[in-house]
């Protein structure tokens, strides 16, 4: 593959000079992006979770962390690794112990058909936790004490769902 002046100039300097210097490597290879870790997504989904069980803004929280609430959503998306020390910090705010973010992490990653890395714990189970609709629903269901009555509401929502299919 081959690109003139002119195309090297349409490109960042980075690439322009990683090309110059490795041209065998296309240039769709030095611009892919790299998808979270299914770890990183799953401790993120639960700093989300506890956060949003506390009532807590992204904002409060980069506040107290000294980070902005666009570095706290990139944490809780997975997209960007959240460190030791930045964790146990995050522990202590949310008042909870690291080992919290990790529960339900089940050994290394499994390879999918696809061989790609398996997420720890099913996508939709913590997606759903990790909203703020998701963790009102499971709060309010808890707080039914009447048993047949929370199996009456789970139906409620399943014929709900198969309505919708």
């Amino acid at each position: 593959m081959y690109f003139g002046p002119a195309q090297l100039l349409l490109v960042s300097p980075f690439v322009t000079l990683t090309f110059l210097l490795q041209p065998h490597v296309a240039a769709n290879e030095m611009m892919a992006k790299k998808s979270p870790n299914p770890t990183d997504k799953y401790v993120g989904s639960r700093v989300r979770m506890r956060r949003l069980m506390l009532e807590m803004s992204q904002e409060k929280l980069g506040e107290k962390l000294g980070l902005t609430f666009q570095q706290v959503q990139k944490y809780e998306k997975g997209t960007n690794r959240i460190g030791a020390s930045r964790l146990q910090h995050i522990s202590q705010i949310l008042k909870v112990p690291v080992s919290f973010f990790f529960d339900g992490v089940a050994g290394p990653a499994k390879l999918g058909e696809d061989g790609m890395s398996k997420p720890p714990v099913a996508d939709y189970v913590s997606d759903f936790l990790s909203s703020s609709d998701g963790l009102a629903l499971s709060k309010a269901f808890t707080n039914i004490k009447d048993s047949r009555l929370r199996r009456r509401v789970v139906d409620l929502v399943e014929e709900i769902a198969g309505e919708q299919r």
